[in-house]
């Protein structure tokens, strides 16, 4: 039974040659094509290029307006009352005071500038939910992978132990608890393929492919050995996330309309111009110009400009607020980010040069034990099993240290990792 052992290390390393040639999932391949093909990219590009387009109108006047007019009119057949009927054409225009428009263009202008940051911060947002999806599909996988190889095994040593069973130097109980084991085998195998077939329809659903297109084996990318210091990494992140320029930009649109609202008590100018003319009896046209100024009057600006300031200060004060608190998450988001990360780094390194290789160490002396009768199947399988279940924790930890690192990039705004780029396998022997 020397070779069971033999056979199970690369199987549960995941590091076969079959495994090695077959086609891969590269995160690279995840990622391309997202900012074009998602639909929430699409939508937030389309918000931001609505929001371009209100700055020209917020820079122009109200548009002027047409009247025109039969003035003096005798009653029935409507013909020129003398000698005031006339025709008449007015033409009059609102001019808004007190730099109004301006700041109409400056609001508008920064809600532009939060509509573009937006969506810069939807291409990083999907893209980091591809790589959550790409990561778990990773970690189902392996685990499945080490589970099948761990069922092969299993199988081995439930034959093993019925063929000395039945030659008289087996326990028919090590023949019964295998038969369990497989069974409880199987039954997790069935769970976890239908939790890997979920995974491949979310992440097709992000990529926005058809549910059902065949996706490879992903392979996680090279995760580096250190990433920047976490002062550094919360200061790119207040630097560069576009949530936190959109915010921004919201706070100065919501100023420039708080100071416009603080201006709506000065009243806006009214210009009029009349052109009329009648026919006169010598066959001559008379003709005729009026000229106009008025301007609004607030009669109650208490109730009105008063409460219109007021709530625009607080929209103000509630961007600002929101702002505050933006920050706030992303520092405290950088500092979970970097502690999960070590955590996960320091997890994978202990049972890499430590736990697996003593693991292993253990599995192989209870293989030799139980050829030569001094250690019993059960300890043999709780040996052999806990490797297994190391192995599988491994892919855990690496999906969860990548997890982090793509959290951080959306947050950072920053490539930290090149996604092309393959690993190796979390079970291989350091």
């Amino acid at each position: 039974m020397r070779w069971m052992f033999s056979w199970l290390a690369p199987v549960l390393a995941g590091a076969s040659l079959a495994a090695q040639s077959a086609p891969r999932l590269t995160l690279a391949e995840v990622y391309d094509g997202l900012a074009t093909r998602q639909p929430l990219v699409g939508a937030a590009r389309a918000r931001a290029a609505a929001a371009e387009a209100r700055i020209g109108p917020a820079s122009r006047w109200p548009d002027p307006a047409i009247l025109l007019g039969l003035m003096n009119r005798n009653l029935p057949g409507l013909g020129l009352s003398d000698p005031l009927g006339m025709n008449q054409i007015q033409v009059m225009q609102m001019v808004p005071l007190a730099g109004k428009t301006g700041l109409a263009v400056r609001a508008a202008r920064a809600e532009a500038a939060a509509g573009t940051a937006e969506a810069e911060d939807a291409v990083w947002a999907v893209r980091a939910r591809a790589a959550m999806s790409f990561y778990d599909l990773f970690q189902a996988d392996g685990e499945f992978r080490t589970m099948t190889g761990a069922r092969r095994l299993l199988e081995d040593l439930g034959r093993g132990a019925a063929a000395m069973y039945a030659a008289g130097g087996g326990r028919q109980s090590d023949v019964l608890r295998a038969q369990v084991e497989l069974a409880r085998m199987d039954n997790g195998l069935i769970r976890m393929s239908a939790m890997r077939e979920a995974m491949i329809a979310r992440l097709n659903g992000i990529r926005n492919l058809p549910i059902d297109t065949p996706v490879p084996p992903p392979v996680a990318p090279r995760l580096p050995d250190s990433l920047l210091p976490r002062p550094e990494l919360e200061r790119l992140a207040l630097e560069r996330r576009p949530m936190l320029t959109a915010e921004q930009s919201r706070v100065e649109a919501a100023e420039a309309v708080a100071r416009r609202a603080g201006r709506e008590i000065w009243p806006d100018l009214t210009l009029g111009v009349t052109y009329g003319q009648r026919p006169m009896p010598d066959g001559s046209t008379d003709r005729m110009a009026s000229f106009m100024l008025g301007f609004t009057l607030p009669l109650s600006p208490g109730r009105r400009q008063g409460q219109m300031r007021a709530e625009a200060a607080a929209m103000a004060a509630m961007a600002t607020a929101d702002l505050d608190n933006l920050r706030l998450e992303t520092r405290t988001r950088v500092g979970e980010l970097t502690a999960d990360l070590d955590r996960a780094r320091q997890l994978s390194q202990l049972y890499r040069t430590t736990l697996l290789p003593q693991l292993r160490a253990t599995a192989a002396s209870a293989m030799a034990g139980y050829r030569g009768g001094s250690i019993d199947f059960m300890t043999l399988l709780d040996s052999e099993m806990a490797v297994v279940r190391a192995v599988a924790e491994l892919f855990g930890f690496e999906a969860e240290s990548g997890k982090a690192i793509a959290e951080l990039e959306m947050l950072t705004a920053t490539p930290l990792i090149d996604p092309a780029s393959a690993a190796d396998f979390p079970g291989d022997t350091p």
